[in-house]
């Protein structure tokens, strides 16, 4: 009589999308990049995605073309603006602000992590050779604050007949201050609820005695 083996065979598992394959590459590369910069090597980053080195070089043309990736993919917005898009507008204008707040600074504080350890090795720099994959190259800086802008937007809405300007403009200048805070070297940096409260009370705490 044949003997069998207990051992269930092994299947291979089905192979995966090349998008979401490089999706997931990206996806464990990000914290490598932010802890060792341009250095980190494509075998730690195979081995925290848990895959073969080769399987990479698939997916990218080559290491430039990753961490290009990984940049686009800290300026990317989507989650950004998801979250901003969940904000309940119940909510008073100042506790909705500040949650946005709270979500923009969380953004910001990624891509200038990925930032800073790009730049530091000198590869921020976008890829001009070999021309990397596409999907590879950094998106225009104006178009990924367009998104949460506009979402930053509807925060403003409910309250448009006590606004001093229009949605869409308060909504471009509370993010430029949230850029402006967020700058490295800034001394002190102000609390989400210290920056709303400045952007819609401004400085003083009582209107200034008449001359």
């Amino acid at each position: 009589m044949a003997k069998t083996s207990s051992t269930p065979s092994r299947r291979r598992a089905p192979a995966m999308d090349p998008d979401k394959r490089r999706a997931m590459i990206v996806t464990a590369a990000l914290p490598l990049v932010i802890e060792y910069g341009a250095s980190v090597t494509t075998a730690k980053i195979a081995r925290a995605a848990g895959i073969g080195e080769g399987t990479i070089f698939r997916a990218f043309s080559d290491k430039d073309a990753l961490l290009a990736a990984c940049m686009a993919e800290a300026l990317r917005s989507d989650d950004t603006v998801a979250h901003l898009a969940s904000i309940s507008l119940d909510q008073p204008l100042a506790d909705r602000l500040t949650e946005a707040a709270e979500v923009m600074r969380g953004h910001m504080a990624r891509i200038g992590a990925v930032t800073g350890a790009l730049a530091a090795a000198g590869r921020l720099e976008r890829p001009a050779r070999p021309q990397p994959k596409e999907g590879d190259s950094l998106p225009d800086r104006e178009a990924g604050l367009a998104a949460p802008r506009a979402a930053l937007a509807a925060l403003f809405d409910p309250d448009q007949e006590a606004l001093r300007l229009s949605p869409d403009r308060l909504a471009d200048a509370f993010q430029l201050l949230l850029l402006s805070a967020g700058r490295p070297g800034a001394p002190a940096p102000l609390t989400d609820q210290e920056l709303v409260e400045l952007f819609l009370y401004g400085a003083l705490t009582r209107p200034p005695a008449a001359r």
